[in-house]
């Protein structure tokens, strides 16, 4: 009986053993084939994505005018004509191809994440740098790639050394980064942070300098200012700005996040000691990938904030030039490598061209509202204003007016100001046409 129960003990041993491993043997072929498949996949997905890129600079270099033109860049965004986006001071989104790009190389890191792989990102991360830079006339060596406006901004404000004796002269309508930043800063350091007010019934963009240079002492030591204000839409007229500052020997930074991708930058002719953006706005490229040019004169000055691996192994960095500032640690390296998709893009469409649409736009968008009877915090002339279009609301009511405008007519917002619109090069007159229609049910 026991020779029974032992035989038949062996046999299910035996058959459980055949059994796990004619599992194995199916799972491990089945691993092989999705292997194998997902090398195809792969192979597929990077000429699909190569092809896409080249179809659209190529489309886009072509020689079509007028509406047909801005239909054809409409048509490299995913979105639906029925959540339209038109709040580019905040958030635009990315053309379809450098999402695509984000997307592929992503997947290329989470299927080899070993250091020979990933060493390929030094090259495209370069390549990103170089096509920024001769877009901006700045050498390569003055641009940093770091994660957005906000820690571009404070690297200047936390790496400038300052005293009690000195004062740091601000714009009223600069975004936190560029003035609640130096006001923290100040209360650790003792220097003194001047707040310049814009004019009241501002009709000239004389008005502005003279706000500004007037306020010039021998203890003012930093200009920090911001290009287009996100939340009224004046436009400060940067090139005086910065030749009244320089002649006095002031640092001036400027923060161009309403204007990098959406005018016509020439950082060099300009003269600015400084300069932040991001990718994520009016750049229409990859998030979290944000722009620090600073003058090759000023590196040494500038203490860097973080230091990671990357710097080096000592208080002298091995990075050349503002590349000191990127030693931040680990990366999005698909994002920083997928930026070069959108700097080839704006290439192919052009920087004047560009910066003609968004005053369009932004021009009849104004007149239209301004046509309905409605006031606009936004002046009327394109000498004091650009891409950022508030309209003027009852206190409390730019919040409520975006989310209803939103959900009835499918325009995306923001109540920041007021009723604040930005379109972008994706944008349509027919989408600006439908604000205008929304508004004018909402509010006249």
């Amino acid at each position: 009986m026991n020779n029974i129960k032992d035989a038949a003990d062996l046999s299910r041993r035996l058959f459980l053993s055949r059994g796990l491993k004619s599992t194995s043997a199916l799972m491990l072929g089945a691993a092989a084939l999705s292997s194998r498949l997902a090398t195809a996949q792969e192979s597929v997905t990077a000429q699909a994505s190569v092809t896409a890129q080249a179809s659209a600079t190529e489309q886009l270099s072509q020689a079509v005018t007028g509406e047909d033109y801005w239909q054809m860049v409409r048509e490299q965004f995913s979105f639906p004509d029925s959540t339209v986006p038109m709040n580019a001071a905040n958030l635009c989104p990315s053309f379809r191809s450098v999402a695509e790009q984000v997307a592929f190389l992503t997947a290329d890191i989470d299927q080899d994440c070993s250091f020979n792989n990933r060493s390929k990102f030094s090259g495209l991360l370069e390549n990103s740098r170089a096509l920024v830079a001769a877009q901006l006339n700045v050498s390569a060596d003055d641009i940093a790639l770091v994660r957005n406006t906000s820690e571009a901004n404070n690297i200047i404000s936390n790496g400038l050394e300052l005293s009690a004796a000195d004062d740091v002269i601000i714009w009223d309508e600069n975004h936190p980064t560029n003035h609640v930043a130096w006001q923290v800063r100040a209360a650790r350091f003792g220097f003194k942070v001047v707040t310049v007010a814009t004019p009241a019934d501002l009709r000239d963009p004389q008005q502005l300098l003279d706000a500004f240079v007037t306020q010039f002492t021998d203890r003012t030591r930093v200009l920090a200012i911001t290009h287009v204000s996100n939340v009224s839409g004046i436009r400060l007229p940067v090139a005086e700005l910065v030749q009244a500052a320089k002649a006095r020997g002031i640092y001036v930074h400027v923060d161009g996040a309403q204007t990098w991708g959406a005018m016509a930058l020439d950082l060099a002719a300009l003269g600015m000691d400084s300069f932040t953006a991001s990718a994520h706005k009016w750049y229409m490229g990859p998030r979290e990938v944000g722009l620090l040019y600073i003058k090759s004169d000023q590196h040494a000055r500038i203490w860097p904030g973080v230091v990671a691996s990357g710097w080096g192994s000592g208080a002298e960095t091995r990075q050349t030039g503002a590349r000191k500032f990127e030693s931040l640690g680990q990366r999005d390296d698909a994002a920083l490598a997928a930026l070069s998709v959108a700097a080839r893009i704006h290439d192919s469409i052009g920087a004047a061209r560009i910066e003609q649409r968004i005053v369009q736009l932004s021009q009849h968008l104004k007149s239209s509202v301004v046509g309905l009877g409605l006031p606009l915090v936004t002046p009327m002339d394109a000498a004091l204003s650009f891409g950022v279009v508030v309209v003027q609301t009852p206190a409390g009511q730019g919040g409520p007016l975006s989310n209803r405008l939103y959900e009835e007519f499918g325009i995306a917002g923001a109540g920041t100001g007021g009723l604040r619109l930005c379109p972008g090069i994706y944008n349509t007159l027919a989408h600006v046409d439908r604000a205008v229609a929304g508004i004018k049910q909402l509010m006249a």
